[in-house]
């Protein structure tokens, strides 16, 4: 099988080889490792550029919005996800102003690209894994890059579609083999994403949390319990109905989410479900509140026999 970070980059490659009026750029994007080949071999159509600049992240920031303004297309590639903590003034403040006078449909497009370092053993500053807080203080929506199908609709829908949004990469997940799930649903917006439709229970997947999320799927069904498997982005608003249905037939949910937030977008998603579905079993998979900021693994552990145990399996 190909590799994860292979097969992103093709499909990157693909969608920008295809956008007109197109400006890509970002530090050293198409120099070195080509951020560890997320970039490599970019090619653009005539007329777009690409280019490699320096490290400030807030002019880059202010650069796609200005490029954004005026019609044009931006997307920023970013080594990782910490980095554009940097721009958050510019995210906020600045495309707010922008949006309170016009109109997404006016607007060209502003894409930030960038990797998640949730591989482990990086250090403090490479361990920024909560693309929703950014996302949630922004108001704009934000993509996590999990498997063949729901990318490469992501990457055609929103890499240059009118306004701004953040399309993350995993790093832990680089050298794995790139999951190709069949997609029964996918919303619009690309907000939710449905592989499996099942009668016994619900699994929804956070973040880059979806291997975990397809494991508990297969140990259920090793117990003769059938499962719909989803996996939802940060979209607002959000529109949960395709969830909802599933969870009020199966009457049992487990919510998946690997980020390092305590607001996760999956205790939004139980309290939405919560009020809107007749009662059912839950188990959120999550981390604990206190996690460790020094040198340390990264990965979701994940009990899965009391999981099991959990929903009667």
């Amino acid at each position: 099988m190909t590799s994860y970070i292979s097969a992103v980059n093709q499909i990157v490659k693909g969608q920008i080889s295809q956008i007109p009026n197109l400006v890509v750029y970002g530090e050293n994007i198409n120099n070195g490792s080509s951020l560890s080949g997320l970039t490599r071999n970019l090619e653009v159509p005539d007329g777009s550029r690409i280019l490699n600049v320096g490290n400030c992240e807030a002019t880059q920031c202010g650069v796609g919005f200005g490029l954004m303004l005026n019609g044009l297309n931006a997307v920023l590639f970013s080594k990782q996800l910490d980095f554009m903590l940097l721009g958050m003034e510019q995210m906020v403040s600045t495309y707010t102003n922008i949006r309170a006078y016009r109109e997404l449909d006016t607007l060209g497009s502003f894409t930030i690209v960038s990797v998640v370092c949730d591989q482990g053993f990086q250090g403090p500053q490479s361990s920024f894994n909560a693309l929703g807080d950014m996302c949630s203080m922004a108001r704009v929506p934000g993509y996590t890059i999990t498997n063949a199908q729901d990318s490469a609709l992501v990457l055609k829908s929103q890499l240059s579609a009118p306004g701004f949004r953040f399309v993350c990469l995993s790093q832990r997940l680089y050298g794995t083999d790139f999951l190709d799930l069949d997609v029964l649903y996918a919303a619009d917006d690309c907000s939710v994403f449905q592989y499996d439709d099942g009668e016994d229970a619900t699994i929804v997947c956070f973040n880059f949390s979806l291997p975990e999320g397809q494991l508990i799927q297969q140990k259920l069904m090793n117990r003769g319990v059938s499962s719909s498997l989803f996996s939802a982005n940060y979209v607002f608003p959000h529109n949960w109905q395709r969830i909802c249905e599933s969870v009020s037939r199966t009457r049992k949910l487990v919510l998946v989410d690997d980020s390092k937030s305590i607001s996760l977008w999956a205790h939004t998603m139980l309290q939405v479900l919560t009020e809107k579905c007749p009662p059912f079993k839950r188990v959120v998979v999550s981390r604990e509140d206190d996690v460790d900021f020094g040198v340390s693994p990264d990965k979701l552990h994940v009990q899965y026999d009391e999981i099991m145990a959990q929903l009667g399996a």
